[in-house]
């Protein structure tokens, strides 16, 4: 049913530590969730780091639906900028963060680039629970292949997502590895291995999403 890299990934990621589920679709990846994950981890607070494959899946609107759970919103375009900052900084202790990822490689290990390292930061440390969600375009051989994806693909990608940003990679759409104000290529991480185990569970899902 799942391709052979989906498969080697797997098995690669359980090696290193990560608890790793496999689902066909971004829409068997949201049941998953609400039938397994969810009541295994019983958070009491959730939050997230910014993901398209992971609002493609639907987790998040169930999140904010269920009035049982705090959820700390981050992306709230009404609030200030410190008070997204102050939001953030709240979302690094919670019980369950969510978020996407840049690359995975057949390796077993998790690879991200950010702005200003909220999203990694709630990955690597802090939230009792770490969830991401992984379309199948994000699986790469290698790290170097990863970070080839991230600088040719994912972060021109994000940035066409904001117009208002004037970086070089805006008009030449690839990474020249500028010194903009606006970069957005600023903090990057690996993931060799999960600690402590199974903290960071990984969805690996069989359709293209996300960047």
């Amino acid at each position: 049913m799942f391709s052979e890299s989906m498969n080697t990934t797997k098995a690669a990621l359980e090696h290193n530590g990560f608890e790793v589920y496999l689902c066909g679709s971004a829409a068997e990846a949201r049941e998953l969730f609400a039938r397994e994950m969810l009541p295994s981890i019983e958070p009491q607070s959730v939050s997230y780091g910014d993901s398209e494959t992971l609002k493609g899946t639907r987790i998040l609107e169930d999140l904010k639906a269920n009035k049982k759970i705090l959820f700390i919103e981050t992306f709230n375009m009404d609030q200030t900028g410190k008070e997204r900052v102050k939001a953030r900084r709240e979302a690094l202790s919670v019980d369950l963060f969510l978020t996407g990822s840049n690359a995975v490689t057949e390796r077993g290990q998790i690879l991200n680039m950010d702005m200003t390292g909220n999203r990694i930061g709630g990955i690597v440390f802090g939230p009792r629970n770490v969830v991401l969600t992984v379309g199948k375009n994000k699986i790469v051989k290698d790290l170097e292949e990863g970070m080839e994806r991230i600088k040719t693909h994912c972060a021109p990608g994000n940035i066409k997502r904001h117009p208002n940003f004037q970086t070089p990679c805006q008009k030449t759409g690839s990474c020249v590895n500028c010194s903009s104000d606006q970069r957005i290529c600023n903090v990057w991480s690996i993931i060799e291995k999960c600690y402590p185990k199974r903290r960071i569970k990984v969805i690996l899902i069989g359709e293209e999403l996300g960047l």
